[in-house]
């Protein structure tokens, strides 16, 4: 199993285009500007040590030297030691609300960082059990399938952000219903759907949703993230709290009373998660009711580094354009004068 220790580094690979694009369009101005002063294959005569090969081989060197960079940096580490084994565990899918309203900050530091320290811990307390991730504000999508990897889980969580859906809003019942359709085919096993939210402008139906997935079997659990009397928030890059149409700053509020309804209806509990550890505690023991079943489980238990291998690369590749010469070899040159 492959897997990037610090994958934000290969966001830098998108240079790459960037680059190759420019230097169509400069060789495009270069071109245009040559007609001006004359015949192109006539100019090319006079310069006939120049090669376009080389220099378009001298960019590819570079640009592949960098990607090497970039997968160097992200550190691509190879799984060594596979344990396959059957134990005793759960399964939990956890459903992260990253709606803006998130952002507040009535929960130190913020709704949003507060939940993704709970489910660090979360994870750190499982042991033979399986966790998924699920995001949703406006829509649902799958961060993490269905895994018993936590040092992955970790990594995903750790990527988190509201840049990550685009629509606003706090669709509940879809993440419910995604998560419902993310477990395993394990039989027998206690299967948690939990649910991270301030239940702020829900969309409807998560009582329906929450309610299906407890008559499948499933125990729907709501935290509830937040206060009642709310505070503003700010958007990403902004300065200044979040306004409404007219110029009103808004105030975020938890809305535990459909965080109630919606853990009742999917036999589950609710939990309000405030500034101290008491709702990690709490879901604690909540979960340690559920039933558990022998759980086939995959470990990498060692990763390998595997970054040297890029770095050799890189330095092969930047090593072989900075001896590369723009112009044509002479030693060629010569020996076809010496051939005539």
């Amino acid at each position: 199993m492959l897997r990037f220790a610090n994958p934000e580094y290969l966001y830098f690979l998108i240079i790459i285009p960037i680059l190759m694009i420019l230097h169509v369009l400069m060789e495009f101005r270069q071109r245009k500007r040559l007609k001006e002063y004359g015949d192109v294959n006539l100019l090319k005569s006079l310069m006939p040590d120049f090669s376009t090969i080389r220099l378009h081989a001298k960019l590819l060197l570079t640009l592949l030297g960098f990607a090497a960079v970039c997968f160097m940096l992200a550190r691509p580490q190879a799984g060594t030691a596979v344990d396959n084994s059957e134990r005793e565990g759960i399964e939990t899918i956890i459903c992260m609300d990253i709606s803006n309203s998130m952002l507040a900050g009535d929960i130190q530091p913020s709704r949003l960082e507060k939940s993704k320290n709970l489910v660090s811990k979360l994870v750190d307390s499982f042991k033979d059990d399986k966790v998924g991730l699920i995001v949703f504000a406006g829509e649902a999508f799958t961060q993490l399938p269905i895994t018993a990897d936590f040092v992955s889980a970790k990594m995903f969580l750790d990527q988190i952000n509201t840049s990550l859906i685009s629509v606003q809003g706090t669709d509940i019942k879809a993440a419910i219903e995604l998560a419902s359709h993310s477990f395993t085919q394990q039989e027998k096993v206690g299967r948690a759907i939990i649910v991270i939210t301030d239940g702020e402008n829900h969309e409807g139906g998560a009582n329906e949703a929450a309610k299906e997935a407890a008559e499948a079997g499933m125990r729907v659990y709501i935290m509830g993230v937040g206060t009642e009397e709310g505070a503003p928030f700010k958007l990403p890059g902004e300065q200044d709290y979040k306004k409404d149409d007219e110029g009103n700053v808004v105030v975020t509020r938890l809305n535990p009373e459909m965080c109630k309804e919606v853990a009742q209806a999917g036999k589950g509990a609710y939990i309000h998660v405030d500034n101290s550890n008491a709702a990690q505690e709490a879901l604690e023991k909540e979960l340690n009711k559920l039933a558990k079943a022998q759980l086939n489980i995959t470990n990498y238990s060692e990763y390998d580094e595997q970054f040297w291998v890029f770095g050799v690369f890189a330095l092969l590749f930047l090593f072989i354009e900075a001896v590369l010469m723009e112009k044509k070899n002479p030693l060629f040159k010569n020996i076809k004068m010496f051939k005539r």
